[in-house]
């Protein structure tokens, strides 16, 4: 049972941080933890149509069996900036450099041949192609540049101007953070949340089965970004 109560005025952020499997009854609301991760739980709700009354009374419910782990054995506030760091990285990237090229080659042959039939399929071709070419070049940052840099806060002091530059890379990555969160609300559009037709072969049935665990994915890879490493490490970076 989580020692955090939860109000309609608690942010959906500190709802999954405190226990993390609650994420899972959030994904099937549709309710946005990551790039939304800072709105009240009542302001979630309203988006999606949904009671808050009626939301906190599941959350309740679910935390006399909820995990507080991600799904993936981790509860990211008990690891270290580096352990947290190496944990996006193996779980949450290697997750995007297997399966991008694998949706790539999908979304091409479902356009390809259904386009014609189900235009959106095109869109969400074109949508996808601009998302995963963001996704890699801002996972490659991280890995080369700013992972490291928050490594390094844990071992060595800093200078009096770094708190200031490391606040102006995060709010960049959380920048490319909403508009990957836009693609995938685009995807919910162009997809029907990502319901295949009656007349969808296998191919196309397996794309929109991809698109619904890449958006999961990313909204919990996210969430420990936004939610988790980056104030940590600001936190870190203030204090040294």
């Amino acid at each position: 049972m989580s020692n955090h109560p939860i109000t309609i005025e608690t942010t959906v952020a500190d709802i999954v941080r405190a226990v993390p499997g609650r994420s899972r009854l959030l994904d099937r609301l549709g309710i946005d933890y990551c790039c939304g991760g800072k709105k009240s739980l009542a302001d979630a709700c309203r988006r999606q149509g949904l009671d808050p009354a009626t939301v906190v009374t599941l959350l309740n419910a679910l935390d006399a069996t909820a995990a507080d782990d991600d799904g993936n054995g981790i509860n990211p506030d008990t690891l270290t900036l580096a352990g947290l760091c190496d944990h996006i990285e193996r779980v949450h990237h290697d997750y995007l450099r297997q399966e991008l090229p694998r949706i790539e080659f999908m979304t091409r042959k479902v356009a390809a041949v259904h386009g014609d039939h189900e235009p959106r399929l095109l869109e969400v071709r074109e949508v996808f192609v601009r998302f995963a070419t963001a996704m890699a070049a801002h996972t490659d940052e991280e890995e080369k540049l700013v992972f490291p840099a928050i490594r390094r806060i844990e071992s060595a002091g800093r200078a009096a101007n770094a708190a200031a530059q490391l606040q102006a890379t995060l709010e960049k990555l959380e920048a490319e953070h909403d508009r990957a969160g836009a693609a995938l609300e685009r995807f919910h559009a162009l997809t029907d949340d990502f319901t295949p037709p009656e007349w969808a072969c296998n191919t196309f049935r397996a794309l929109y089965a991809a698109l619904r665990d890449l958006d999961r994915e990313t909204h919990r890879h996210v969430h420990k970004e936004n939610n988790v490493l980056f104030p940590r490490a600001l936190a870190a970076c203030r204090a040294a």
